[in-house]
C-alpha cells in the first residue's frame, strides 16, 4: 500500500525566463533542466544582419521558446519557459507568459538597453511578480548591483541578484529566489 505522500501531485509552477537577445536564457534553462531541454535554436543566417542585434561568437539563436523542467527539494515541480530575445519575436511574449506564476529577467551589463523592455513588460503590462538576474558573462560582475538598479529604474521590492547562468547551482539559487519572491507578493495582496 502506498503511503499517502507517494500519492501527492506535486505542486508545480510556472517561470518564464524573459531578457534581451543573447543575454543567456537558453544557457539559463539548460543549466537547471532535469530533463533534456527543449529549444527551437535557428543558425544565425546573413537575412538576420540588419535585423537582429549583432552579438560576436554567436552563431544560433532562439525562435520560439526554450522549455525545461526542474524539482526542488521541497517538492515544487518548476516548469521554464524561456523567450525568445529578437524584437521581431517580442509578440509571442504573451503566449509564453500566459499561466505564469514568476518571471526571471535575464540582465547583460554589457547591453543593459536591451533588457529595458523586459523589465517593462513584466512590471508594467503583466503585473507578474519578477526578479532581475545579472548574468555574469564569463564569472565577473562589471557594474555595483546599485547602480544596475538605478539603470534599470527597477523598485526595490524587485529582487536584484547576480548569477552566472552557466553554473547549476547558481541558476536554481536564482529560481528560489523567483519563488519566494512570487509567495510574498502573493501573500502581501491577501493581507
Amino acid at each position: 500500500m502506498a503511503s499517502a505522500h507517494s500519492d501527492a501531485v506535486p505542486a508545480a509552477a510556472k517561470i518564464v525566463v524573459a531578457g534581451g537577445f543573447g543575454v543567456g536564457k537558453t544557457t539559463f534553462v539548460g543549466a537547471v533542466s532535469e530533463i533534456d531541454p527543449v529549444n527551437t535554436d535557428a543558425w544565425m543566417t546573413s537575412e538576420a544582419l540588419g535585423v537582429d542585434p549583432g552579438r560576436p561568437g554567436k552563431v544560433r539563436t532562439t525562435v520560439a521558446m526554450d522549455f525545461g523542467r526542474i524539482s526542488l527539494s521541497t517538492g515544487l515541480v518548476l516548469y521554464l519557459f524561456g523567450t525568445p530575445g529578437q524584437p521581431r519575436f517580442w509578440h509571442m511574449w504573451d503566449d509564453v507568459a500566459r499561466g505564469a506564476s514568476a518571471a526571471v529577467v535575464l540582465v547583460d551589463t554589457r547591453d543593459l538597453e536591451s533588457s529595458f523592455a523586459a523589465v517593462d513588460y513584466f512590471e508594467r503590462d503583466r503585473k507578474l511578480p519578477f526578479i532581475v538576474v545579472v548574468n555574469l558573462f564569463d564569472g565577473v560582475a562589471t557594474h555595483p548591483m546599485d547602480k544596475v538598479r538605478d539603470a534599470l529604474q527597477i523598485s526595490p521590492d524587485v529582487p536584484l541578484i547576480a548569477a552566472d547562468v552557466r553554473l547549476r547551482g547558481q541558476t536554481v539559487s536564482a529560481l528560489v529566489t523567483a519563488v519566494q519572491h512570487t509567495l510574498n507578493t502573493t501573500r502581501s495582496l491577501y493581507r
